[in-house]
């Protein structure tokens, strides 16, 4: 080796290795609380009819045309005999939860807690709201037992949920369900780069994937993409939960 090459290697040897700061040893711990929530989670939601998740920004406000959207398309969702889950919280997921209590239906809250935006909305049956410390049980809870998912505008929390969906169904993690985004003014921008740059510039994707998400400004059309998906003349999509563990 070269004088530079030793001093180098020298260096590498003699390195400072980093510390944690804090490190607690009940961490492991915690991995009762999360048995603890997922228990609590399956045993409230297995006694509930099928739903369809509904997501979408807490910051929505209820004058919003998408909030009145929401309503509207909880409540034909209802009227098809699908219950309604949201994130419990305000904003779109108060809208989706008032559409399906105003319409006589399943109202199910899937609460979390946050330091700031996140409280029980007075939409939902008081023993049909779930109180969650971890957003990946949560998200689990929406998942396992929802046979649609309706998205409507939002900020990170929804494009997460629309991703962790997409990508679930498209590993075949879970049953292939209708995936539906609410607004075409603000998801076509989107779904249109995933074309673009995903699929066409980088090849990440399949062509098939993008069939994953219609995007619609329709609540009929909405109700109408999940009413054929399970009731088409082909009929080989059952309700069930989307997955066993």
């Amino acid at each position: 080796m070269s004088e530079k090459e030793l001093k180098e290697a020298d260096a590498h040897i003699h390195r400072e290795i980093k510390k944690w700061s804090e490190i607690k040893g009940e961490n492991s711990w915690t991995m009762f609380k999360v048995i603890a929530e997922l228990v609590d989670g399956f045993e409230s939601l297995n006694k509930l009819d099928p739903c369809i998740s509904i997501f979408g920004s807490a910051r929505t406000k209820p004058d919003d045309h998408y909030y009145k959207l929401a309503t509207e398309i909880a409540a034909k969702c209802t009227e098809e005999g699908f219950g309604v889950i949201t994130g419990g919280g305000p904003g779109i997921m108060e809208a989706a939860n008032k559409g399906a209590y105003l319409s006589g239906g399943l109202s199910v809250g899937l609460n979390i807690d946050l330091p700031f935006e996140q409280f029980n909305n007075p939409y939902i049956d008081p023993s049909k709201i779930l109180h969650h410390r971890y957003f990946f049980v949560r998200k689990v809870m929406f998942v396992k037992y929802a046979q649609a998912f309706v998205v409507c505008p939002g900020g990170f929390g929804t494009l997460d949920e629309l991703f962790e969906v997409l990508t679930l169904i498209q590993t075949n993690k879970i049953s292939r369900v209708p995936v539906i985004l609410v607004g075409t003014e603000y998801w076509s921008g989107l779904k249109q780069w995933i074309h673009d740059v995903m699929l066409s510039q980088f090849c990440n994707i399949s062509l098939k994937d993008l069939d994953l998400m219609p995007i619609t400004n329709d609540p009929a059309e909405v109700v109408s993409i999940i009413r054929n998906f399970y009731d088409g003349s082909d009929r080989i999509h059952s309700i069930k939960p989307n997955y066993e563990l």
